[in-house]
């Protein structure tokens, strides 16, 4: 039996300001073909999984906070409780608008690496309305490198 324990994965710090934990694939002892699997923790007031897209579809689940959801060319609050459907290839960002920590648990298949994550620790992400697509209208704005 192969577990992966949360309180043991250091995770990886990304510019946007969230830790991502990866519970199945990645630097996970848990790999699967079909799906990853990873706890995301977003720091308050704007920590980011910034404006992108991928391959995979997406199901992000917030565990607890607020904040902004974009998926393509909407706009919406979301909450603890709730889970937002990403489909294969449509741009997507949440934002933290909470004073406090939000958590979100991510799954998406088929498994493997999403560039975004390397686009961001390299400060090449595509940027929003230049390189891709818009953001939605009154969106928080995509974070691309760390904020001074």
């Amino acid at each position: 039996m192969i577990i992966a324990d949360l309180n043991e994965i250091q995770g990886r710090t990304y510019p946007a300001r969230r830790r991502t934990q990866n519970l199945v694939g990645g630097l996970s002892p848990v790999q699967a073909k079909n799906f990853s699997m990873g706890n995301v923790t977003l720091e308050p007031n704007g920590g980011q999984v910034p404006w992108h897209n991928q391959e995979q579809e997406e199901v992000y689940f917030i565990v607890e906070g607020e904040g902004e959801m974009c998926l393509g060319e909407e706009r919406r609050a979301v909450r603890t409780g709730q889970a937002v459907f990403i489909p294969s290839k449509v741009f997507h960002q949440l934002t933290n608008t909470g004073d406090k920590p939000m958590r979100m648990i991510y799954v998406y298949g088929p498994a493997g690496d999403v560039a975004h994550w390397k686009q961001e620790l390299e400060g090449t992400l595509p940027k929003a309305g230049i390189d891709v697509p818009a953001l939605p209208a009154g969106a928080q704005p995509q974070c691309t490198k760390k904020p001074q």
